[in-house]
């Protein structure tokens, strides 16, 4: 039985002369007269076909007529061609159509024709043909089994908890509600209550790689209602540095992975991103303010830092070298209430974000374990602690100290090839626009 899945790059100079078969999509054809070149692409590029017309007059015309963007097998010879990028192409003896695509495409492939980002995203299946838009899911699938990879050796269980919960890790305005069998249930913001409790069990490390989602009304290139989350909780810590040092090797890696993978892709993707020097720089929140205030953007104190502020210290670290960071010792009064205070400045909290080129990557921290301070930590963000019982009640019979974080995989992957939107990462993104494909 022949194999269609044979790829172009299989051929080489001991095939030269033998028969093959190979399929893929048409991408361009080319009638000369007395022949015909057919491109063909595959999953890792193209290769030639050619039909010559004397002799194979019916096949000839057959040919001329393809449709692009349908899927062929082309049986024939494989002969050597050194004027063809492969140094062989496939002299035709037959052409199986197996799918005819429609005319005219509602996008173009192979021209250098742009398109509106609706267009693209509605006709995504087309859009993905192209090389360049694959291999952004190539460099993202590296990083994915690098983060794996690395936390696996450091002894991370993967573990997946519900998507559907009774209450939301970071307030109810940015959930999406949802009926439950006659009761209100919610679509998940964050595995942040699941992967805490978690941390009572014995399982003292855990990643989880999952959809999350934010019902934010925001039409930026940075957001989008559905995203994947990296996240990861550890116990045992004896300060957020344990957090810290977990986090940032395993990023480092993914990066190097990535220079050392998918190298093809990055030339594709023009993009070139430099493996960081660990430990990465540790930037208060104090520090941040003087750094914002002298280059003209005034926050006040204990208030959050907005995107723009993010866009200036991006910035100002970048002119040191530090492209990624951590921007720690939040205000505690702006984080969630499982974040734990500074012992020794109440006010200020074990919490950081990771930063890199002017965006944040990651949320996380060292988590307040004590049943009694959590539960006024509640009452003091006005939040009823009987709706967390479910969650308060691993924290009544022995938790350990613990820290973690919640790891953006998408706006990562925008940012680490520069990418001008993070819907550019996501196979089939979802936004206030945006619910199909």
């Amino acid at each position: 039985m022949v194999s269609l899945s044979r790829s172009f790059r299989d051929v080489g100079p001991s095939d030269h002369g033998k028969p093959a078969t190979l399929g893929g999509w048409v991408e361009d054809v080319r009638n000369l007269g007395g022949i015909a070149f057919l491109i063909i692409r595959q999953r890792d590029g193209t290769f030639q076909a050619t039909v010559k017309k004397k002799g194979n007059e019916p096949l000839f015309e057959a040919a001329a007529k393809l449709v692009r963007e349908s899927v062929v097998a082309v049986h024939g010879t494989v002969q050597p061609n050194a004027q063809v990028r492969n140094g062989w192409e496939l002299l035709a003896a037959s052409i199986a159509v197996l799918s005819a695509a429609d005319a005219p495409l509602p996008l173009p492939v192979a021209d250098k024709v742009g398109a509106e980002m609706d267009t693209r995203f509605d006709n995504r299946f087309l859009d993905l043909r192209k090389p360049e838009r694959r291999a952004i899911f190539r460099v993202r699938s590296v990083v994915l089994a690098a983060l794996r990879e690395r936390l696996a050796s450091q002894g991370f269980l993967e573990v997946h908890t519900p998507k559907l919960a009774g209450a939301g890790a970071e307030g109810g305005a940015t959930l999406f509600e949802t009926a439950y069998f006659g009761r209100k249930a919610y679509l998940s913001q964050s595995p942040q209550l699941y992967k805490q409790i978690l941390m009572s069990t014995g399982l003292d490390r855990v990643m989880e790689f999952a959809p999350a989602f934010r019902a934010e009304p925001s039409d930026t290139v940075r957001h989008v209602t559905e995203f994947t989350s990296f996240d990861g909780e550890m116990a045992w810590i004896e300060s957020q540095e344990d957090v810290f040092r977990v986090l940032e090797d395993a990023v480092a890696h993914a990066i190097e992975r990535v220079r050392s993978e998918a190298k093809p892709e990055l030339e594709i993707l023009h993009a070139d991103p430099a493996v960081p020097q660990l430990p990465l720089r540790r930037l208060p929140y104090d520090e941040a303010l003087e750094i914002l205030r002298n280059r003209g953007k005034h926050v006040r104190d204990r208030d959050d830092i907005d995107t723009e502020g993010e866009k200036v210290l991006g910035a100002a670290m970048g002119q040191e070298g530090h492209a990624l960071y951590f921007l720690t010792e939040y205000p505690a009064a702006i984080k969630p209430f499982y974040i734990m205070a500074k012992p020794d400045d109440p006010e200020a909290s074990f919490s950081f974000d990771l930063e890199y080129k002017g965006d944040e990557m990651a949320s996380g921290g060292q988590r307040e374990h004590r049943y009694d301070v959590l539960v006024a930590n509640l009452k003091a963000k006005g939040i009823d602690p009987a709706g967390f019982e479910f969650y308060l009640k691993a924290f009544r019979y022995g938790m350990p100290p613990h820290g973690g974080w919640g790891f953006g995989i998408d706006r990562f992957v925008q940012k680490l090839l520069d990418l001008p939107n993070v819907r550019e990462a996501i196979l089939f993104p979802r936004d206030r626009t945006r619910l199909v494909p």
